[in-house]
């Protein structure tokens, strides 16, 4: 094997690729990445079982076709080393890869290609185009509200559900519930849905970008996987049954918010800094034309702010875990204002961008003050 290839070409697909392979793994073939050479280009494949990236690319020349492993890591950090906009020349010499560009050269070990082990990916049942800023949208607008190690494995991941010519993304840990929707063209498309691991949902989110170029998802029973032009990404589903989230969600209450979304993130930011450190909680009153913050500590330390809102109606005082707002604040988008909903002290709040047609809701459950 022995070509030459941009830095700039390989740079970016070996990164995302050094992400998916397995960090502590029994097979050592798992911590490389498998490169493919042939006249057609290169085709660099990363996988740690569960989830699968193959990305193709050009490569500057090619004088010997062959494919090979070599350790991704190592790989992908020797490239970002290197000078922008040089060239890497590829090289296998009994048995070890060389790298060379300028004056630069690097040994590698390797391992033979076809003990790389290929994800036995089933039958699919649903295949749906939409754009990368479309897929990014869905899975920004709610990976943070996914649980982390939950004993309730089917929370952690990221919920897809598919019918009426829409697809939603939805995340709840049990204390918050996030959910997005797209309008899909054509509309004429089967019921589906599946629940995606978190670390899929958080490597597919690097690999899109915020453009128009058509995507594929295909919904499957046991693997989910997103074409892109260049790419090919291939998940693990998780086994189980999503909870019914609609029940979740209250209907919209008689105390409705409208606040400027920066001016409240911010505000949230400054007294968090004095809220208890293991409940994170602070008490939010509302009144005539004002939402004001509170929090305390053990320490008996206090920070307090208020601002001006768009609200008439009874007084409230209701609990909330402040981390929680922060992250909707960062996460709801770009929009100037959001729209808070309420109905009682006990009662969880809606969230929502207050735009038409804003695509994304959330929920936060009170805390007891």
């Amino acid at each position: 094997m022995k070509f030459s290839i941009s830095r700039e070409v390989l740079l970016r697909p070996l990164t995302l690729i050094a992400g998916v392979v397995a960090r502590k793994n029994t097979l050592p073939v798992l911590s490389h990445i498998k490169i493919d050479v042939s006249a057609e280009g290169v085709t660099l494949t990363g996988s740690d079982l569960e989830v699968q990236l193959i990305w193709r690319v050009m490569h500057e020349s090619l004088e010997v076709p062959g494919s090979i492993t070599v350790p991704a890591k190592k790989l992908a950090d020797i490239c970002k080393s290197l000078k922008e906009n040089s060239v890497i020349e590829f090289e296998l010499d009994n048995g070890r890869a060389v790298v060379r560009s300028g004056r630069s050269r690097f040994i590698l070990s390797t391992l033979p290609s076809q003990d790389f082990p290929a994800m036995q990916v089933g039958e699919f049942s649903q295949r749906v185009s939409l754009s990368q800023a479309q897929l990014l949208h869905l899975i920004q607008r709610n990976e943070f509200a996914m649980a982390r190690q939950d004993v309730r494995y089917y929370l952690n991941g990221m919920y897809f559900e598919l019918s009426s010519g829409r697809l939603r993304t939805v995340a709840t840990d049990g204390h918050r519930l996030s959910l997005a929707d797209i309008n899909l063209t054509p509309a004429d498309v089967d019921n589906s849905s599946m629940i995606v691991p978190a670390k899929a949902v958080h490597e597919l989110a690097k690999l899109l970008d915020k453009v128009e170029e058509p995507v594929d998802i295909i919904f499957g029973q046991q693997h989910f996987q997103v074409n892109t032009g260049h790419s090919t990404f291939v998940s693990k589903l998780i086994e189980g049954r999503y909870p019914d989230y609609e029940r979740v969600i209250p209907p919209p209450g008689d105390k409705q918010v409208v606040c400027d979304r920066l001016a409240l993130r911010q505000m949230l930011s400054r007294t968090a800094i004095l809220a208890n450190e293991k409940i994170q909680s602070v008490r939010v009153n509302l009144s005539d034309h004002f939402l004001s913050v509170t929090a305390n500590n053990p320490d008996q330390e206090v920070a307090e702010e208020s601002m001006e809102v768009d609200y008439q109606g009874e007084s409230l005082e209701i609990g909330f875990n402040v981390v929680y707002l922060i992250d909707v604040m960062d996460h709801i988008g770009d929009a100037e204002k959001v729209r808070i909903s309420l109905s009682g002290p006990a009662a969880s709040a809606i969230i929502q961008a207050e735009e038409e047609n804003a695509g994304a809701l959330y929920v936060v459950m009170p805390m007891r003050l």
